[in-house]
């Protein structure tokens, strides 16, 4: 999920009623819902170095045993600063006092609440690192979820819009928010509707003053929809796949792997792929209605990797791609003086697409002793 997801999951856990079991609990939610993160600066190497880290080490099932100690121990060592500090001037603690034991739970909490949430889309991540780099994908929600961030952000808005700062920080954050989904071709208008009717619902709930002393049961029951959201979430994607599966068996195709893919602000609508032995398969579906189920285009050769392929596979400039793509396929492209390799994960990018994608492409020129003459 993107940082203002688990930042607004680690916030509204703490507004829900953690936040009054220790002193610094929000603090260490919201950091440990971001903290396997730390891996994104692999970014400023490269982007194919990103996807052959990211979501690995700090993500993995080591990782996630380490840091919940290693925040506590830093929050524990910033509380005594702070009461250091208070005690220089005179000043008593308003907030719960610091329970270690307490601290590390929650602590567990926010980090382990971060690879749940990545799971959540078709990205990926690999639970068992360092042991094992197989990657694990929920197909659940699309990697930036509007419904998500509303569910998870009312409360928070409500408990945390106090003063002008915190209430202009909110503003430039539902602006932000509110202009993507907007803008969005893919959401249609009826959603765009909802999400600014939800915006308005939080305005006048924040400026009626009734959510005063019920902010805690507010966002303990945002909480609650929101996790029955992402079940029902899961319910489609698990349905859709079975769905596919079977109309698929009914042509006798065998299928060896479905994914559903989670559209943007779309409850519903899937769309997917199927593979075969010999072919990938695109299909979209209603979930809730298994005869709208209808597949795109013809289907996608599987292509095995050859000599110029591998070639290609072998660069260290696609070890990222090659360690983390999904649903390969393979172009090759002869050129008077060597060869152009295009690299795809159909997740992302499909053969009749035009060739501009942020992730899941490369393109690989080779020259005739199939050697790498550039990477892009």
């Amino acid at each position: 999920m993107d940082p203002l997801a688990h930042t607004l999951f680690g916030a509204t856990m703490a507004e829900a009623g953690l936040k009054r079991k220790t002193a610094l609990a929000t603090a260490t939610l919201i950091i440990g819902a971001n903290i396997p993160d730390v891996d994104g600066l692999a970014l400023l190497i490269s982007s194919d170095y990103a996807l052959w880290f990211r979501r690995g080490w700090t993500h993995g099932i080591l990782a996630l045993m380490i840091w919940p100690f290693l925040l506590t121990g830093i929050m524990i060592g910033v509380d005594r600063l702070i009461q250091k500090r208070m005690q220089r001037r005179n000043r008593t603690r308003q907030d719960p006092p610091m329970r270690p034991l307490m601290l590390l739970g929650i602590a567990f909490l926010g980090v382990w609440s971060h690879p749940l949430l990545d799971w959540l889309n078709t990205y990926g991540i690999r639970l068992l690192m360092p042991f094992n780099d197989t990657w694990f994908y929920g197909d659940t929600l699309f990697i930036v979820d509007p419904w998500f961030w509303l569910l998870a952000g009312a409360g928070v808005v409500l408990a945390r819009s106090n003063s002008w700062i915190g209430i202009s920080g909110w503003i430039v954050l539902g602006t932000a928010a509110t202009a993507l989904v907007t803008t969005a071709d893919v959401v249609p208008l009826f959603l765009k509707v909802i999400w600014l009717t939800g915006l308005i619902a939080i305005v006048i709930v924040r400026w009626s003053g009734r959510h005063h002393g019920a902010t805690q049961p507010i966002t303990f029951t945002l909480l609650a929809l929101l996790l029955l959201y992402i079940a029902f979430m899961i319910t489609g994607s698990k349905l859709t796949a079975l769905y596919a599966r079977a109309q698929f068996s009914e042509k006798e195709i065998e299928i060896k792997q479905v994914m559903a893919n989670p559209l943007p602000a779309r409850l519903l609508l899937r769309t997917g792929i199927a593979a075969s032995e010999n072919h990938y398969y695109r299909f979209r579906i209603n979930w809730m209605r298994p005869g709208s189920f209808e597949t795109i285009g013809e289907p996608i050769p599987i292509v095995e990797p050859d000599d110029i392929i591998e070639a290609a596979l072998n660069s260290s400039d696609v070890r990222g791609l090659r360690n983390w793509i999904r649903f390969p396929y393979y172009e090759v492209q002869q050129l008077d003086d060597g060869w152009k390799v295009f690299i795809r994960d159909l997740r992302y990018v499909h053969p009749e697409e035009e060739l501009e994608a942020d992730i899941g492409l490369a393109v690989v020129e080779l020259d005739d002793e199939l050697e790498v003459r550039s990477v892009q």
